[in-house]
C-alpha cells in the first residue's frame, strides 16, 4: 500500500492504520456484535421468532441454548436481543434479568439478584422472610400482578444453566417454569449451557414444566466456511472513512486467503479447534503487526501470531536458563509438594539439591554452596 493519500482520500496512512485496529479489535474482542451471527442463521431466526412471540404477544416460552464452549451461544442470544431492541414496542415493555451459575450458587442469592434486576427493591422494603420459600413467593406475586395485558414480558437469560440444576431442590428453576406456563405473566426463559445431558440433571417435577425446546450450536461448519469467516473478521466494512484504504486493505486480505502457506496455517488451527475464540485471539495477534511501515497484513505476520498462539508459556519462561537454576527449581517444587506451600529456607533446597544429585551423579556437576546461593540471590 502507497504512502501518499489516494484521490478519495481524507486521512493519512497512520490514521486508516489507526481506524482500521480499532473496528477490527472491537469486531475481535467482543466488544461490537455483529449484524447477524454467521454460520448459525436458522438458529438465530428460531430464537428471535420465540422470544419476539413473548415480548410482543405475551407468549410464555422455555429454550435451552446447547454447544460447546465458544461455538457462539452467548453471541446468538446477544444479537437477538440486540435485534429485539431495535422495535419499539419491544423496548418500551420487555424486562430483561440474567443469571449466571458461576455467580449465583444458590437460590438466595439469585432471587436477590432478580429482585435487583428487575428494580423490586422498593417493593420488598424491609421485610423480614421467615424462609427461602416466603421471599420466593412475594417476588412471584410480584410478577404475577395483572393479566397478560397488562403484565410487561420478563426475559431471564440463565448462563451456566447446569450449575443451577445443582441447587438444593432445583427451587428456582422449578418456579421459573411453573410461572412460563401459567396464565398470568408472559415469561421467558433462556438457558444457555455446554453440556448434552443438561436434561438428565434436572428433577422429575422441573422437566415436567420445561417446553424441551432446544437449539443446538455444534460447529459443523467445513474449512471453507472457516476460510470465509477468516476473511470476513479481517475485512474493513464499506462505510470507512477512507475507502481507497478500504478497498486496498480488502484486496489484500482476499490475497493473503489465496496464499498457500496461509491455508497451512488456518487448517492447522481448524483441526486443533473450530472455537472463534481461538480464531480471534489469531487475529488480534496478527493485527498487532500490522503498522505504518507494514500497513498490510502478510503471511509471515500469521505465522509469527500462529506461533505465540501456540507456544507453551511455561515451558517459554524456562527458556535459556542453566542446568543448575533448572535443577534448583526442580528442588524448590518438591519442597513446595512436601510441605504443602509452607515456607522453607535455602539449607532446605540446598539438602534438596545435593540427593539429587546423589541419583544423578554421573550427568551433573557437583556445584559448590556459595554457587549455588549466589544463582538463588539473582533473579531468574
Amino acid at each position: 500500500m502507497s504512502k501518499r493519500k489516494s484521490k478519495e482520500s481524507t486521512l493519512t496512512l497512520g490514521e486508516c492504520i489507526s481506524q482500521a485496529h480499532k473496528i477490527l479489535r472491537e469486531r475481535c474482542c467482543h466488544q461490537k456484535l455483529p449484524s447477524k451471527p454467521f454460520g448459525v442463521e436458522s438458529q438465530y431466526e428460531h430464537l428471535l421468532e420465540l422470544l419476539r412471540r413473548t415480548a410482543v404477544h405475551g407468549e410464555s416460552n422455555s429454550v435451552l441454548i446447547v454447544g460447546p464452549r465458544g461455538a457462539g451461544k452467548s453471541m446468538l442470544l446477544s444479537c437477538v436481543l440486540n435485534e429485539l431492541q431495535k422495535e419499539k414496542e419491544v423496548m418500551e415493555n420487555i424486562l430483561l434479568v440474567h443469571l449466571n451459575g458461576l455467580l449465583q450458587t444458590d437460590d438466595r442469592i439469585a432471587l436477590k439478584e432478580i429482585t435487583r434486576q428487575l428494580h423490586l427493591e422498593n417493593v420488598v422494603g424491609d421485610k423480614v422472610f421467615g424462609s427461602f420459600a416466603e421471599n420466593l413467593a412475594f417476588l412471584l406475586e410480584a410478577l404475577k400482578k395483572g393479566d397478560r395485558s397488562s403484565s410487561r414480558p420478563v426475559l431471564f437469560t440463565l448462563d451456566e444453566f447446569d450449575l443451577f440444576a445443582h441447587h438444593k431442590n432445583q427451587t428456582l428453576l422449578y418456579n421459573l417454569f411453573d410461572i412460563s406456563q401459567s396464565a398470568q405473566a408472559p415469561v421467558a426463559v433462556v438457558g444457555l449451557t455446554c453440556r448434552l445431558d443438561v436434561l438428565e440433571l434436572l428433577e422429575k417435577r422441573v422437566k415436567s414444566r420445561f417446553s424441551h425446546r432446544q437449539i443446538h450450536l455444534l460447529s459443523a461448519f467445513d474449512f471453507q466456511k472457516y476460510l470465509e469467516i477468516f476473511q470476513q473478521q479481517l475485512s474493513l466494512p464499506e462505510d470507512f472513512p477512507d475507502g481507497g484504504f478500504a478497498e486496498q486493505w480488502n484486496e489484500s486480505i482476499k490475497s493473503l486467503c489465496d496464499d498457500r502457506s496461509v491455508e497451512d496455517i488456518l487448517q492447522k488451527h481448524f483441526h486443533s479447534s473450530k472455537d472463534f475464540r481461538s480464531l480471534q485471539r489469531l487475529l488480534v495477534l496478527t493485527l498487532s503487526r500490522v503498522t505504518v511501515s507494514n500497513p498490510a497484513v502478510k503471511p509471515a505476520d500469521l505465522l509469527e501470531a500462529s506461533r505465540l498462539c501456540t507456544m507453551d508459556s511455561k515451558a517459554n519462561i524456562l527458556h535459556g536458563l542453566s542446568v543448575l537454576e533448572l535443577c534448583l527449581i526442580i528442588a524448590m517444587k518438591h519442597l513446595s509438594d512436601i510441605y504443602d506451600g509452607e515456607p522453607y529456607n535455602f539449607q532446605m533446597v540446598h539438602n534438596e539439591f545435593k540427593k539429587f544429585l546423589q541419583r544423578k551423579s554421573h550427568s551433573i556437576h557437583n556445584f559448590e554452596k556459595p554457587v549455588v546461593m549466589k544463582i538463588l540471590k539473582e533473579p531468574i
